[in-house]
């Protein structure tokens, strides 16, 4: 389902340089922009939680006071949607935006509380600070490619963990996350696993995974780590890569196949992956196993 999203649309005909963007299976978009010498009068139909990346101390907010400053590295904007806001953007500025609509959050807090809210507004927020939206966003959303089919389930984990976390602290709903113990039964956890195994090479979603289970990711997310000590995306992902060694050491299928094999859309990136975990590319791999 695709979504036209206002503010992504109004930068677009700015100052404002796309680095990158992606659009997310459950409609929501991630978009890295910079910018510099801009002004900018945003008003939209959607949720924009905006991440300073670098930069941005001159980046000011019209007020009814005048122009306030407040930016930096890691400060956080909350827009919700319908609300208006205009900029100055003075100098260097990198952000990361994620855009969502209220179904999504609707979504989220149905599938954690199994129940959704009627009424949902959100918090603005101007140059806040809270750890916790950097900590997903420098961990998840900021150091992997967008573009690789390997890494769509941990950009869907970390967007639905932001929603899950804007729902919690910065709406009007502030329900409690509800207390999972316990993992998965053996049967189920045996069915999660093969299903895995079975789709290396397809850009996995906690979705699919969670749908294998019949769970809501949020408590499939927190099961399945009580299972295995592993996180989803981080079982996934050791996974691709005991298949991809052994696909490399012990068979002659040439290394691009393997790749899609395991799910990566680009060899340059596989081969990274591969030897930050091996030491090795699989090209040396192959060579030493041989």
């Amino acid at each position: 389902m695709s979504h036209a999203y206002d503010t992504f649309e109004t930068l677009c005909q700015q100052n404002a340089i796309l680095r990158e963007t992606v659009s997310l299976n459950s409609g929501i978009q991630l978009a890295a922009w910079y910018n510099k010498h801009d002004t900018i009068t945003v008003k939209s139909n959607h949720h924009t939680l905006s991440l300073y990346v670098e930069d941005g101390y001159e980046s000011y907010q019209k007020t009814p006071g005048g122009w306030k400053n407040g930016g930096g590295p890691d400060r956080f904007c909350l827009m919700p949607k319908e609300s208006e806001s205009t900029w100055d953007i003075r100098d260097d500025l990198s952000f990361v935006h994620l855009y969502c609509t209220d179904e999504h959050l609707r979504d989220v807090g149905e599938k954690i509380w199994d129940k959704r809210p009627l009424s949902l507004t959100l918090d603005e927020r101007i140059f806040g600070s809270d750890p916790k939206i950097t900590a997903l966003y420098r961990q998840f959303l900021l150091g992997c490619d967008w573009q690789q089919h390997a890494n769509q389930l941990t950009l869907s984990t970390a967007s639905t963990l932001l929603l899950t976390h804007l729902l919690q602290n910065y709406s009007n709903v502030q329900w409690k996350l509800p207390v999972v113990t316990g993992g998965l039964s053996p049967f189920v956890l045996r069915n999660v696993l093969a299903f895995i195994e079975e789709n290396l090479g397809q850009p996995l979603t906690l979705v699919e995974l969670a749908a294998q289970a019949a769970l809501s990711e949020y408590h499939f997310a927190r099961m399945f780590r009580q299972s295995t000590g592993l996180a989803p995306h981080q079982y996934v992902m050791q996974r691709r890569m005991e298949k991809a060694k052994a696909l490399v050491q012990h068979t002659s299928t040439p290394l691009t196949d393997i790749a899609l094999a395991c799910g990566f859309n680009s060899a340059s990136h596989f081969s990274n992956r591969f030897r930050s975990v091996t030491g090795m590319t699989p090209s040396q791999l192959r060579a030493a196993s041989a």
